[in-house]
């Protein structure tokens, strides 16, 4: 039977009709994570696509439970489409360092979720964090009893939208991205400032 990694791959690679380049990502005491990157044709021009593989591979528990299941609990992997404008040196660590946090410190990722990296998350950028959202990917269905593995849209907020997050909440920024008209999928965009 072929292990949750293979599967997500093998969804990845049929959702988005080309073959990826892919980085491996390692930490202490952690199997890898594996990011992979997609070329795309969006709406408005090349468009990229990274997305992990390997945060599924465990069911994520919180770290307080004393016997947490193997088996069944959320699973999940994180996508973030932007604009092939630029390059953007670093931000497959970025990804692959939030996937490991389920491992690493029990973090369960969920919609709404903000992950502060307190850096920039590719060289130059002025995003230090990402906000998570359901990703435009139907769930993985897993064999049973696993739970399905859910596709989370990682989006690079900066630090004074992370500050908006934590006052306002994640409605409120995506609220002032509309009306700003703000591309969330440019990473040369600006970012709002709370008011």
């Amino acid at each position: 039977m072929p292990s949750t990694p293979e599967l997500v791959t093998a969804e990845l690679g049929r959702a988005f009709s080309s073959t990826p380049q892919r980085a491996s990502v390692t930490f202490l005491g952690v199997e890898p994570i594996d990011v992979l990157r997609f070329p795309v044709d969006g709406p408005d021009g090349p468009e990229v696509v990274f997305a992990t593989v390997g945060c599924a591979r465990h069911p994520m528990h919180d770290p307080s439970d004393p016997a947490p299941d193997p088996v069944r609990g959320p699973r999940a992997e994180l996508v973030v489409r932007m604009r092939a404008v630029m390059p953007a040196p670093g931000l497959h660590r970025s990804l692959a360092t939030v996937a490991a946090a389920p491992a690493v410190e029990g973090l369960v990722l969920a919609p709404d979720s903000l992950i502060d990296l307190g850096e920039p998350l590719w060289t130059g950028a002025i995003c230090s964090a990402f906000l998570l959202e359901p990703d435009e990917l139907a769930d993985l269905v897993l064999p049973e009893p696993s739970d399905p593995v859910q596709f989370l849209r990682a989006v690079p907020i900066t630090a004074n939208e992370a500050a908006w997050v934590r006052l306002k909440g994640a409605d409120a920024l995506r609220e002032a991205w509309a009306e700003g008209d703000v591309d969330i999928t440019d990473p040369r965009r600006g970012g709002v400032t709370p008011s």
